[in-house]
């Protein structure tokens, strides 16, 4: 029987999540992400479905904890308090979801919270030196803060080389759209693990593709099961 470890790129699962399948509230976005990591068990059976499904040895759930401190706005010249923000209570009952979850086991790194502060956005910056926007047309749109993780890549890596070298598991399911994973997915592979990537329909690097043993993806199952229209609650 496959014995299946799922390890979770949260933050990229966050965006791809809301790009797919829309805004959710907390609870409904933790509900949802099960249900997409236990989509990958349902293997293709043969026709006297003699096949067992795979054996899921745990979810692993990298993340940051969501940004408390206050960070200065150069646009509204004002002090914005994280803390006091939907994504910041958003993101707490998200990670509450999860921990609550059977076979669910949270990887948290840190935010660099000394190193963030609000820079303009690429496209407003191209569009500044192409002329075709001015400083004073600048609005509060153009601005993004910018913050860093820290040890959530290197949580991933080590999980992937701990789940091999102990032979824990002899499948990996790895939902991300990272190629800095590549080392880590070699490795696995070398050790004889059945390393599956699924990037969620996003386009990746070639040299992510070359060192994996295949790409699945259970986008179209859970669009398939979403029923109504998307809630407006707030989503990173």
């Amino acid at each position: 029987m496959t014995k299946t470890a799922i390890l979770v790129d949260g933050g990229f699962y966050k965006t791809r999540a809301k790009t797919l399948f829309g805004d959710k509230t907390a609870e409904e976005r933790a509900n949802e992400l099960e249900r997409y990591c236990l989509a990958h068990l349902f293997q293709r059976t043969n026709r006297s479905n003699k096949h067992e499904p795979p054996e899921l040895y745990r979810i692993f759930y990298y993340d940051c904890p969501p940004l408390a401190k206050k960070a200065y706005h150069p646009y509204l010249k004002t002090q914005i308090d994280f803390s006091r923000t939907p994504l910041y209570f958003w993101m707490n009952t998200f990670l509450s979801e999860l921990k609550q979850k059977r076979k669910f086991a949270l990887r948290l790194g840190r935010l660099s919270e000394e190193q963030c502060g609000y820079l303009l956005t690429p496209e407003t910056v191209k569009k500044l030196c192409n002329g075709k926007l001015t400083f004073d047309s600048l609005t509060e749109n153009d601005f993004k803060i910018d913050i860093v993780q820290k040890g959530v890549d290197m949580k991933i890596g080590i999980d992937i080389a701990s789940l091999a070298y102990k032979k824990q598991v002899n499948q990996i399911i790895l939902i991300s759209g990272d190629s800095d994973f590549v080392p880590a997915a070699k490795l696995a592979r070398r050790e004889g693990i059945d390393f599956i990537l699924d990037p969620m329909q996003f386009n990746i690097k070639q040299d992510l593709t070359e060192h994996i043993d295949g790409i699945r993806s259970k986008v179209d199952y859970i669009l398939s099961q979403q029923k109504g229209p998307a809630n407006s609650a707030l989503v990173p």
